[in-house]
Formats: C-alpha cells, sequence, structure tokens
C-alpha cells in the first residue's frame, strides 16, 4: 500500500473529530493554522523590505523582487511565466511569497535550501533580474544612506551579498497571512465557516488531497511526482527535482505548493495551464489520486480552498534612497 494511501487513511480519521470540538478550543487537524508571530528584529526587516522593492538590483534598473512576486496580488505575479531581463519570458510559473517559510525548500526544483539561499538567485540569473551579486553590492555601496542602513543593522561599513539576501529573507519571513476564515475555524470558532465549507473540507480528506497538502502552509512539505497515477502529458519538458538531484526517479517531481491564498495565485501548476481552480482541483484529482470528481464535489472542494486566503501583509511602499553620481547606470545591454 503506498504512503499516500495509508496517510488517507489515517486522515480519514479526522472527519470523525472534526465535528466534536468546543467552543473555543483549537482543533486537532492535519492543517494547522498559521502563528501570529511579531518577533522580528524591525530595524532588518525595514532594510529587507527596501530591498526587496529595491529595481536598481536589477541591470535594468526596473525589476525587483516585487516584480515576480507582487504583495498586490497574493505574493505573485499572476501570469504564467515571469518576465526578466530584456522581456524575456521565465521557464515556469512563479510561486508565491507570501507563507513561503513554511516550504521545505524553496523554487519549484527545491534548488534553493531556505529564503536566504533563493534571494540570491534571480539577481545573478540572466533571465531574470541579470545583475551581479558584485554589481548588486557595488550599487548599495555607493549609495550613503544605504551605507549606513548596513552598518546600523549588521555593524559593518562593507556591504556583502549574504547581508543583502539575509535581510531581504527576514523580510520574507514576516509575510504570512493569518487568519482565515479556516484558521479561525480550527481555532473554535464554529460558524467561520459554512457547511458546503465543511463538506469540501471533509472531501479534501476523503479524496487523498490532504495526504501533499497538510501542515501550516496546507502543502510545502514533501516533494511529488506530477502524474503519480497517470503520466502528465502537458509538459514532458520540465523535468523538476531531476535537475537538482540527476536521479532518473525525481523527473517530474516538484516541490508540492502551498495552498494558502490559492484563489489569489493564478494560474496554476509549475506549466500554468489552467487558470480554473475547479480544473486545477479536477485534473489533481485525475493525475494524482486516480479521482474522477463530480461537479458538486470540485465546487465544495473549490469553496473551501477559498477559506484558506487569510489576511494579506499591509505594506507601506517604502522610500528609497536617491543614486550618487558613483552608482552603475540602469542598462538594457
Amino acid at each position: 500500500m503506498s504512503n499516500i494511501k495509508i496517510l488517507t487513511i489515517i486522515c480519514l480519521l479526522a472527519i470523525i473529530f472534526s465535528n466534536t470540538v468546543s467552543a473555543g478550543s483549537e482543533r486537532d487537524e492535519f492543517i494547522s493554522p498559521i502563528p501570529v508571530n511579531s518577533d522580528f528584529d524591525k530595524a532588518k526587516v525595514e532594510l529587507g523590505k527596501k530591498l526587496f522593492f529595491e529595481p536598481r538590483l536589477s541591470k535594468s534598473g526596473f525589476l525587483s523582487c516585487n516584480s515576480c512576486h507582487n504583495l498586490s496580488t497574493g505574493g505573485a505575479d499572476n501570469l504564467p511565466s515571469s518576465i526578466g531581463h530584456k522581456w524575456q519570458l521565465g521557464p515556469i510559473n512563479s510561486p508565491t511569497v507570501l507563507n513561503a517559510k513554511f516550504n521545505i525548500a524553496q523554487f519549484w526544483d527545491g534548488r534553493a535550501k531556505d529564503l536566504k539561499d533563493q534571494a540570491g538567485g534571480p539577481i545573478e540569473n540572466p533571465a531574470e533580474m541579470a545583475s551581479s551579486h558584485a554589481d548588486a553590492v557595488s550599487m548599495l555601496q555607493s549609495i550613503p544612506e544605504y551605507v549606513l542602513f548596513f552598518k546600523k543593522v549588521y555593524g559593518i561599513d562593507k556591504i556583502s551579498i549574504d547581508q543583502v539576501t539575509d535581510a531581504i529573507a527576514v523580510f520574507e519571513e514576516t509575510l504570512t497571512t493569518p487568519n482565515s476564515k479556516f484558521d479561525k475555524w480550527l481555532q473554535g470558532d464554529e460558524n467561520a465557516i459554512s457547511e458546503q465549507e465543511k463538506a469540501g473540507y471533509n472531501l479534501f480528506i476523503e479524496k487523498g488531497c490532504i495526504s501533499c497538502h497538510h501542515g501550516v502552509g496546507v502543502g510545502g512539505e514533501s516533494y511529488q511526482k506530477f502524474g503519480v497515477v497517470k503520466p502528465y502529458e502537458k509538459d514532458t519538458k520540465t523535468l523538476g527535482r531531476y535537475n537538482v538531484t540527476n536521479k532518473e526517479e525525481d523527473k517530474y517531481v516538484f516541490k508540492v505548493p502551498l495552498l494558502r491564498n490559492i484563489e489569489l495565485t493564478a494560474p496554476y501548476f509549475h506549466d500554468a495551464s489552467t487558470w480554473d481552480l475547479g480544473v486545477a482541483v479536477m485534473v489533481m484529482a485525475e493525475y494524482q489520486l486516480g479521482v474522477k470528481l463530480s461537479g458538486d464535489e470540485v465546487e465544495k472542494i473549490v469553496a473551501f480552498l477559498k477559506t484558506l486566503t487569510g489576511e494579506q501583509p499591509s505594506i507601506i511602499y517604502p522610500i528609497l534612497p536617491p543614486s550618487t553620481v558613483n552608482t552603475l547606470k540602469p542598462t538594457l545591454k
């Protein structure tokens, strides 16, 4: 018996107990509420926010982290693939940055071990921001205000890329979305979700979705092959985790995506093959679980998934310090 089937059987038992929690008590489920945490280094977070929105980290002086992970649109760009330097299209759909701290690793193939490791990648990727770590640091070092910011946070005069990626990662760790309707239900508010939404959650468990999509992020904790029970024919070129491990068994294996705020982050899947959340649910059922869902079942599961949308981060757009005569000039070359 596969691990997915075993976990699904275990999860079915959770339904028995899901409606027996007293008011005010937190439910014992396979999904956990997002914790509310304000214990951050505020100066480092503020520096990281500036860097997250800093377009001069790119060669063109136009692209920033927020370009592909737009905090106004669910932490993603709502494009099939992101637009990079000189209008190059990326090879894969950009995942959301919201709640990314709950991922086992970063990028679809998990090639970055954490947010800090991930933050340095796009800066020097020729198809994304197309700069270099040396040029990014030189740009920051040329601006007195940035030198003072880094001095305040890190106690140094010479900026390094390690500090740049650390500050960005610390800011990104604050980008969580607590207090969703479903989290309120998990925390004991019986009226937080409707009967249809509860039915959708029960179906989510019964059909086996919960076997991969569980935990705080409702996913992000494991890797799975796209096409467990049926080969996924729509994209046979993107090899996923195989590019990291070079193991044959890792072909078409991807990090399981987070389902938090999923209604905000269309299009769906690594290949952005559908813009319709209901279609995405049917595709997952068919290719991952070998199940054909009825229209009513899809509607209920989608209703449940929409309860995972939480409070979006309240971000005040930062005022960035001006360039100097020594700051690298933007170029489209």
